[in-house]
């Protein structure tokens, strides 16, 4: 620990945990240093790590005498120790929590300490931004429930809450927390959840605040090596650390008289911790989803009917296949979720005139329940909203810049007559249209096939370029009406790369097709702008306005390829 010691009794203690993060620490640590309630207590607490980390925190606590430097004797492999260690420690009436890759808006502490002054609550929270680290995209989390600010005595005047599951989004009262000894469940991951679980079951009282307290960076496509634990989902360890946890809080929920929020929290594993893990689940080969059923379905089978009633259709019938054992089935419905993509083959049951998932008739009470689609209106919705299914069954490299594709598309309703159908291939990469007609021809009823040609040299690309990823869609017409719908890529395929010299007049650009390689796999297309143009014509083009000045830079591109 640094023998640097703050005077005084500072309001609150905000702890900021890391391991092996010496680059990221300085930043995390400036934003509370820089809050403008300054009457602060900083305490760096250390997982052990192993890089420069050490280092860089003791440099940090050499400069400001509000921080504190806490190294742990041995690496704990997880949040809650460092955060334990650390309140030991604290000297403030109120606490936070704070991650080294993340940051505190300026207003964090003023914001949630005067929402404890003006009235005597056991914690207050307010609203996480997340920040996407491969673009910069901005979002609040669980915006719905922190969009204007209120008091609730008790989790029961709104369940809701329990989505909003994370502990560094809240100041706690140091006395709330040691009155019920309440601290962070160590040698598990997840601790958030049990710990925020129990935070609203035992507070008499909590304030909710609009106001942003938290900026969460995302980065959900790092390397596994450095990927968050949220993030490491492809690890088996990590879905029984989840289901473990949800144990461990339905305990609490049952010895601390709060069973009947139990739906409300089942809903809420549903909804989001299931469903995160049900999006990867058609990348995963059938070892795994074997073992992942395994662990998951003793589990949810002990949840309430009413948290499953609640859900929407499409994620009902991924966890009821997951629980029936169909592995095969999981990936082909997992791939829908979110985009109402259709299932390949649904099945009518003449006894009772229901409509199910799938090849057949379930057999089960339960599974007719759930794989139950006749609500969905299949046959009879407008065909704008017609569930369709497009897949890409082959897909290789064209003359020049192109890409031969082979595209099956299953009707399952039966919406289009059997025949020969006009499809068109849309692509905008910018605000340009690039449009391909192609011939979709039946197989069987319900089934068409065609091939495409897609020519990317042909798009008309803006003339400053393009830098981006766009998906293609597939559009049909039926009856004077059109539906627009995803077209689903092969898993995994090597990756297509051209260099392009746009006849338009555009830069040269490489341009990657690939498959999307998460959520439901759609073909994806990449522009990149190359060559000395695109660091100096570029960006000139962009502030360009009048019409003479586009053709002269137009000339002064062509002459620079």
């Amino acid at each position: 620990m640094s023998t640097a010691q703050p005077t005084g009794t500072p309001d609150v203690t905000v702890t900021v945990i890391v391991y092996n993060d010496a680059e990221r620490l300085p930043r995390a640590v400036a934003s509370v240093l820089r809050q403008t309630h300054a009457n602060i207590e900083v305490v760096i607490s250390d997982d052990h790590s192993t890089d420069a980390t050490e280092e860089v925190a003791r440099e940090l606590a050499a400069r400001d005498p509000r921080v504190v430097y806490l190294r742990l004797p041995e690496n704990s492999g997880g949040c809650s120790a460092p955060r334990n260690r650390a309140l030991e420690i604290a000297r403030a009436p109120y606490l936070m929590f704070l991650d080294s890759d993340d940051e505190l808006p300026e207003r964090a502490v003023e914001v949630l300490l005067a929402a404890h002054r003006e009235r005597d609550v056991d914690f207050a929270m307010g609203a996480v931004h997340r920040v996407r680290v491969d673009g910069g995209r901005r979002t609040t989390w669980m915006p719905h429930l922190v969009a204007e600010r209120r008091t609730l005595d008790g989790i029961e005047a709104d369940p809701r809450l329990f989505f909003e599951h994370l502990s560094t989004s809240k100041m706690y009262a140091r006395a709330f927390l040691d009155r019920h000894d309440l601290r962070f469940p160590e040698g598990i991951h997840y601790e958030d959840q049990l710990f925020t679980a129990r935070a609203y079951c035992l507070a008499k009282t909590f304030t909710v605040v609009p106001e942003p307290v938290y900026r969460w960076y995302v980065a959900p496509y790092a390397a596994s090596g450095t990927a968050s634990i949220s993030n490491q989902r492809h690890k088996l360890t990590n879905v029984r650390d989840r289901v473990r946890v949800q144990r461990l809080i339905d305990a609490f929920l049952a010895e601390s008289g709060h069973e009947s929020l139990r739906e409300d929290k089942d809903f809420k594993f549903l909804k989001h911790d299931f469903r995160m893990y049900a999006g990867d689940l058609p990348y995963r080969d059938e070892t795994w989803l074997a073992s992942f059923a395994d662990i998951m379905v003793p589990y949810l089978d002990t949840l309430a009917p009413g948290a499953y009633a609640r859900l929407p259709r499409a994620e009902r019938v991924v966890l009821q296949l997951v629980r029936d054992g169909r592995l095969s089935d999981v990936r082909i419905a997992a791939r829908g979720l979110g985009h109402d993509v259709a299932p390949r083959r649904i099945t009518p049951d003449a006894t009772d005139g229901r409509t199910y998932w799938g090849e057949e008739v379930p057999r089960s009470e339960q599974a007719r329940r759930e794989l139950d689609l006749t609500e969905l209106d299949l046959d009879t919705r407008p065909f704008f909203g017609a569930q369709l299914r497009h897949e890409i069954t082959e897909i290789a490299r064209g003359p020049g810049a192109s890409v031969d594709l082979a595209v099956r598309t299953y009707d399952p309703a039966l919406r289009l007559p059997v025949g020969h159908r006009r499809a068109v291939l849309h692509l905008s990469p910018g605000r340009r249209r690039l449009t391909v007609p192609f011939r979709l021809s039946p197989v069987r009823p319900g089934v068409f096939e065609g091939r495409v040609r897609l020519d990317l040299a042909s798009a008309r690309l803006p003339l400053q370029g393009f830098e981006g990823v766009r998906h293609p869609v597939l559009r049909l017409r039926h009856q004077g009406r059109t539906h627009t719908g995803l077209i689903l890529a092969p898993l995994a395929f090597p990756p297509l790369a051209a260099r392009i010299p746009y006849r338009s007049g555009a830069l040269p650009h490489r341009v990657t097709v690939e498959p999307e390689g998460h959520n439901p796999g759609r073909l994806q297309i990449r522009w990149q702008p190359v060559g000395a143009t695109a660091s100096v014509v570029r960006p000139a083009l962009r502030r360009l306005a009048t019409p003479r000045a586009r053709r002269a830079a137009r000339l002064a591109a062509s002459v620079l390829r």
